[in-house]
């Protein structure tokens, strides 16, 4: 028997009663696909995934995605193996984000499975983009509707960028990681049909037809908003964990508080639409 156990009043949700390791019927993948959609990220414990079970559970839900600067797995492109080492100066998603919103057609959401966890540190957190908007003033909404804002990969992906220099990553193509692409800043849900915010740190460079520090300015304030502790979740992981998120409403962190101990996990993506 399937159970859903929220995490918080605003994001998150653990299952009970799925091995995610076999096929799955239509019931079940439209309980956990309904449970997506009201809690934006679902956790799931005590899976034993290869890389093809993982692949074949993202697939209930969509084409998978490969990395455009990131290498995956030579046997299987798809999955990025994300591995922190005892002596890493940095992690990668070490930041709030949202996956890959330089891309046209951004994910859907993203999968992650946990190999190795450090005894301590390490924790993911989830913000609810949904919440977030819905908890600006009407005067704000008006303002921020409309707007169209800039997207680039450069800042992590293009040379000497933050993900880069992380030793356990292999990048390509970052040659192309400077490329802009626009994006609403209020995104609305293609399943639900809420509007959430659609900014994040590590990948929106401005706002179209604002000039830079007018950007910086309205921006760095939805940055900070954005993430504020009633739109958000903590999630301790443990081996054998998965996290399951809805990259179009929710932005997340994975926290690097853990120097001295390795961290490995493995993520694949689902592929997304164009946001509108």
């Amino acid at each position: 028997m399937i159970t859903i156990e929220p995490v918080s009043g605003t994001i998150g949700a653990v299952v009970r009663g799925v091995d995610l390791t076999g096929p799955l019927d239509d019931s079940t993948v439209a309980a956990i696909r309904k449970a997506f959609l009201a809690h934006h990220v679902l956790f799931f414990h005590d899976q034993d995934l290869s890389p093809d079970a993982q692949l074949r559970f993202g697939r209930h839900f969509g084409a998978l995605d490969t990395h455009p600067f990131v290498e995956g797995m030579e046997s299987h492109p798809e999955v990025i193996e994300i591995i922190t080492e005892p002596d890493d100066r940095l992690n990668f998603g070490g930041g709030w984000h949202s996956d890959v919103t330089f891309l046209e057609e951004p994910d859907l959401g993203s999968i992650l499975y946990a190999l190795d966890v450090p005894p301590f540190g390490g924790d993911t957190l989830f913000a609810n983009q949904h919440a977030a908007y819905e908890a600006l003033s009407d005067t704000m909404k008006d303002l921020l509707d409309g707007l169209v804002a800039k997207h680039s990969a450069g800042p992590q992906y293009a040379e000497g960028g933050y993900s880069t220099r992380t030793r356990s990553m292999r990048t390509k193509s970052v040659e192309h990681a400077d490329r802009v692409v626009l994006h609403p800043l209020v995104r609305t849900h293609p399943e639900t049909g809420r509007k959430a915010l659609y900014v994040n740190p590590a990948f929106t460079v401005g706002i179209e037809g604002m000039r830079l520090d007018e950007s910086m300015a309205l921006l760095g304030f939805l940055f900070d908003h954005a993430v504020r502790e009633p739109f958000t979740c903590r999630f301790r992981w443990s081996p054998g964990s998965v996290a399951m998120w809805d990259n179009r409403s929710v932005q997340h962190y994975a926290l690097f508080d853990y120097r001295g101990h390795r961290r490995h996990m493995r993520r694949i993506t689902v592929k997304g639409d164009r946001p509108r």
